[in-house]
């Protein structure tokens, strides 16, 4: 293998944002201890709630766990609303996958999935397989400057944005400069704003690991600064707003305006499949439909995807809604009187407990899922090394019992993890 001296200049700088071989060679001993506790590539089929039958081969023959891995929030993702949709798309199309790019052809479920979004979110709605894809779709027309006004701005990364959006860096890098600052820093980001006439700003909404961004305080640095800002909303979805509009959309005005686009996903609290944008203007409609390498290609959302999807549009448009997102808050409430983590009092339903060594956090995750209870277990290059711990991800249809047993467990293992009372405004 070429060794890192022996690089030419031009080879070191194309390897300044990805070091993929020292991220496997430092992670491959995680991998290979929780592959080995049965913790990875987990195989099962869902039963009923969040509950599913471990394993293959004869049902009859499998343990019953209950799944805090799944980040289908409010539980739609086994709403029969959902599934009818998929299959009623499929059954009237005859078809699940035109292999055509959307620039030639497209199902007409799926214009109608894009307008009906496009008046639930009040912003010009493009689906797409994957919230990966529309990520991989709109960084290099971020980059070029055609977003803004010609000019190409600097393009700046929260260190912790997620993976789906770090991963266009060398992209973006081809184009135009890159800067990343540590995570959620409004005073780098201002000052950055203040040294370039254009700024693009690359963040999450709701973070996988926990925590937001401070949209609020972007939208200022936008009012002041005329900062581009780009939210991956993935996790913030469905969770947010009377129709489901996500964190992230919920705290802009109705009219999203030509400096802020919104990415997110149709699969974790939404309940379906695939991604979306949410873009501001018709000319920036005009340009991604054009120039969006994904929808250049035949990469379009299936049908079974487009269906399900126009399926749990009617439930974020019916009282059904607000009904499990009431729900859901109520379970985290339950969860948080219990375990002390970092996020405990948020309105977020991911709760991370933080063990630190590699080998703990996989042996208690280990202990769960023998328990019954199957929860992530993160390392690097999740989080950082030396920062392991287990993932929980509550959901609408966990039933209290099981919020309660896990908790029970979580306590029998990180004594420290006990919630201390909290004020009244915080955990009613």
């Amino acid at each position: 293998m070429q060794q890192r001296s022996e690089l030419s200049s031009a080879d070191r700088s194309t390897r300044h944002f990805r070091n993929t071989d020292y991220m496997i060679n430092e992670s491959r001993a995680y991998f290979d201890d929780a592959h080995a506790a049965g913790l990875m590539a987990v195989h099962g089929r869902s039963t009923i709630g969040r509950a599913f039958a471990l394993g293959t081969g004869s049902l009859d023959s499998r343990s019953q766990v209950i799944d805090f891995v799944r980040c289908s929030y409010l539980g739609l993702d086994n709403h029969p609303a959902v599934v009818a949709g998929a299959i009623e798309a499929i059954q009237a199309h005859c078809s699940l996958h035109w292999s055509c790019a959307r620039t030639r052809l497209n199902f007409d479920l799926l214009a109608e999935l894009e307008a009906t979004l496009s008046e639930m979110f009040s912003a010009r709605v493009l689906a797409f397989s994957t919230v990966m894809l529309a990520n991989l779709g709109a960084m290099p027309l971020l980059a070029s400057g055609q977003l803004t006004g010609g000019c190409k701005p600097v393009v700046v990364f929260d260190r912790i944005a997620h993976v789906s959006l770090a991963y266009h860096k060398p992209v973006v890098a081809d184009e135009t400069r890159v800067e990343t600052i540590a995570h959620n820093d409004l005073d780098a980001l201002e000052r950055l704003c203040r040294d370039h006439p254009v700024v693009v700003y690359v963040c999450d909404g709701v973070y996988s690991m926990g925590g937001t961004s401070p949209i609020e305080e972007l939208r200022h640095l936008q009012e002041r600064h005329g900062l581009f800002l780009y939210v991956d909303d993935a996790h913030g979805i469905s969770l947010f707003g009377r129709q489901g509009e996500g964190f992230a959309r919920s705290q802009f005005s109705r009219v999203l305006g030509d400096r802020t686009i919104i990415a997110a996903s149709l699969g974790k609290g939404f309940g379906a499949s695939g991604g979306i944008l949410m873009l501001g203007t018709a000319e920036q409609e005009i340009l991604f439909r054009r120039y969006s390498i994904p929808y250049a290609f035949s990469v379009a959302p299936n049908l079974a995807a487009v269906g399900a999807a126009l399926g749990s549009c009617k439930i974020h448009r019916s009282l059904e809604l607000s009904e499990r997102q009431a729900r859901l808050a109520e379970r985290i409430k339950i969860f948080d009187r219990r375990v002390a983590t970092v996020e405990q009092g948020n309105s977020l339903p991911i709760r991370m407990i933080c063990i630190g060594s590699e080998a703990k956090a996989i042996a208690i995750a280990g202990e769960l899922l023998k328990a019954g209870l199957y929860a992530s277990v993160t390392f690097f290059p999740t989080v950082a090394r030396g920062k392991a711990g287990i993932r929980v991800c509550i959901t609408a249809d966990h039933e209290v019992g099981d919020i309660e047993r896990l908790c029970d467990c979580i306590l029998e293992r990180v004594p420290n993890a006990i919630a201390k009372p909290r004020t009244a405004s915080v955990l009613p």
